[in-house]
């Protein structure tokens, strides 16, 4: 499945490269919602509230009334999960929250968070940098890989989202071979992102039983939508 991005930062659509460098930028919010309406999940991510500097929750909370999201960036609390699933997400995406600086998995926020949202409501959010998960807005890795943090994870969630920020945004291809890997850790839906260019590379993923998020590809048109 492919599963369309909408990323947001200082109020507009954007797609950077690596987490860092802005390549594009959008106002036209309704040409993108049309767009990717016909989609049964589109990945909604706050970028700012990810980085800790400021975030864009009108803006989410907007689009998440009108497409069926998964809405993930800078959610840190209980709360918050609550408040963007009362505005129509049909999933959030945890990703700090859950690791520490010291390289542990933050199981116990975790139960509480399946508990208190149920666990089908919960994507765990895996990002790596050369191997290691990367949190913060992707600023800061810890001591820990996807194959450590995935197990312990497991009960607390419906979905794995893992971004190899390596990839992310060059349209250089995933690597098919992580995405193996990973797919034998778990019995969870995997989805993963980070360079996706192309539907064949879709397909792929799809016949190892991996989702595929696409953001670069789709809006310089290099794959269709």
């Amino acid at each position: 499945m492919l599963i369309p991005s909408i990323d947001l930062l200082g109020g507009r659509i954007v797609q950077l490269m690596q987490g860092e460098k802005l390549r594009l930028a959008f106002d036209d919010f309704e040409y993108w919602i049309e767009k990717f309406s016909k989609y049964p999940l589109v990945q909604l991510i706050d970028l700012d509230a990810a980085m800790r500097q400021g975030d864009n929750s009108a803006l989410v909370e907007q689009i998440a009334k009108r497409l069926p999201c998964q809405a993930g960036g800078g959610i840190r609390t209980i709360e918050r999960a609550r408040q963007l699933l009362d505005a129509g997400a049909r999933r959030v995406i945890i990703g700090s929250a859950l690791f520490s600086a010291e390289g542990t998995v933050n199981t116990d926020f975790a139960a509480e968070m399946a508990e208190s949202v149920g666990a089908e409501h919960v994507v765990a959010g895996i990002d790596t940098k050369y191997g290691r998960i990367a949190v913060k807005g992707w600023k800061v890795q810890v001591e820990l890989t996807p194959d450590e943090a995935i197990p312990q994870l497991e009960p607390y969630v419906a979905a794995f989202l893992y971004t190899h920020v390596d990839t992310e945004g060059t349209m250089q291809g995933f690597p098919i071979e992580t995405a193996a890997r990973l797919r034998k850790l778990t019995e969870q839906q995997l989805i993963v992102a980070g360079g996706i260019r192309s539907q064949t590379e879709v397909d792929a993923l799809d016949a190892l039983g991996a989702d595929a998020v696409v953001g670069m590809a789709v809006y310089t048109e290099m794959l269709a939508v």
